[in-house]
């Protein structure tokens, strides 16, 4: 069986891992943990970093970071995974979720505003598969209206938007480092702070409510508890695992891209006769080849189309069933406007094997299987 996917692996991860055992500091905030931090930010102009024990803990700290109040909005699409929305549902908001984009699957821009109400506070985007959400559309917005914006970029490190790293654009930003994610550190993630005045909030957020960074600063004599907050620092280890993939932070973005690639040339022609449709990139827009989705005619055509795929050894995935349609999404949130979208092309979509040193092999194998449902006698 070809997996969907494998955790990427460079090779120095077991030799990082052992280094920070030696160095008898095995929690957060050692020498791994600041170098991740240290690169994130170089590489991304990001003004402040924090790693992070997931990308859904880094949306709590997010959103924690926004002030929310019970009762007060929060604007968001529907197709996206839970993390996006419990994360503000844990902060004390209300969700109002709307409508996508058909051609990248992101949150429509054009519905936002009719969405914004005196409650709303905070506009999150998604970036789905790694392309941007249109930001510029987006910042307009939220700066007419007095309103934050949260970049859930969990899938899109190493993407841009007119040249600017996704999750740097909005007031805060936040990346994933799960074992799915193009760079792994098994459970993990990162908070990106692109207002200085959160960063000190920030810190006590993640230190279980103390001012223990200053302390370890020298800005101030002991630490205390001052505010409230949660365990959010990930354990050195993982950041040890972290380091090896951002070393080779290009080396795998490029063998990603050269797949993408290749199934975009080699799908173009089914594409060209109508019998499925291809992902779209905007001008503008540079992606990280997060994942590579088909659409189908619709829900039945996908679900032969996979079991189509596991008989001859893919294994093929669909992805979010929309949130406002989850019992959850009932109970914590609303659609606005018309639904014309979200469903029927989440229902249309599948996503194929995906990873970091995936063999030309493998990606042959999966294309000749594919094409061969294409060709078969209905």
């Amino acid at each position: 069986m070809i997996l969907f996917n494998r955790a990427p692996y460079c090779g120095t991860e077991e030799r990082y891992i052992a280094e920070a055992i030696r160095g008898g500091k095995i929690c957060g905030d050692g020498p791994f943990t600041k170098q991740c931090n240290a690169w994130l930010e170089e590489r991304f102009s990001a003004q402040k970093v924090l790693l992070t024990t997931s990308g859904t803990t880094a949306l709590d700290m997010a959103f924690f970071l926004c002030g929310l109040r019970p009762g007060d909005e929060v604007i968001l699409p529907s197709f996206t995974f839970s993390s996006t929305a419990t994360a503000a549902v844990l902060a004390g908001a209300k969700l109002v979720f709307v409508d996508v984009r058909p051609d990248t699957m992101n949150i429509d821009e054009t519905k936002i505003e009719a969405a914004i109400t005196d409650r709303t506070r905070v506009i999150t985007v998604m970036h789905y598969a790694g392309v941007a959400c249109e930001m510029d559309a987006v910042m307009d917005i939220a700066r007419r209206h007095g309103l934050l914006v949260v970049e859930d970029a969990a899938q899109a490190v190493m993407s841009t938007y007119k040249g600017r790293a996704l999750g740097t654009i909005g007031d805060l930003g936040c990346y994933s480092f799960h074992e799915t994610k193009n760079y792994s550190m098994g459970e993990g993630g990162a908070l990106v702070i692109n207002r200085p005045q959160y960063n000190e909030r920030a810190e006590i957020l993640r230190e279980k409510g103390t001012n223990r960074a200053k302390f370890f600063r020298g800005q101030v004599d002991k630490y205390t508890w001052v505010d409230f907050g949660d365990s959010y620092l990930p354990s050195e280890l993982n950041a040890a695992y972290l380091w090896a993939q951002l070393e080779h932070a290009d080396e795998i973005n490029q063998n990603r891209l050269d797949t993408w690639n290749r199934y975009y040339e080699t799908f173009q022609p089914l594409a060209q006769e109508g019998k499925l449709e291809l992902p779209v990139i905007p001008e503008g827009c540079a992606h990280n080849a997060h994942m590579f989705y088909i659409k189908l005619r619709d829900l039945e055509e996908r679900t032969a189309f996979i079991s189509h795929m596991k008989s001859r050894g893919v294994s093929c995935v669909f992805h979010y069933v929309p949130l406002h349609s989850a019992p959850a999404g009932l109970k914590f949130g609303r659609f606005h406007g018309e639904d014309v979208y979200t469903t029927k092309e989440s229902e249309r979509l599948v996503r194929l094997p995906l990873y970091y040193r995936l063999s030309a092999e493998d990606v042959s194998a999966v294309t000749a299987a594919a094409r061969s449902f294409f060709e078969r006698p209905h």
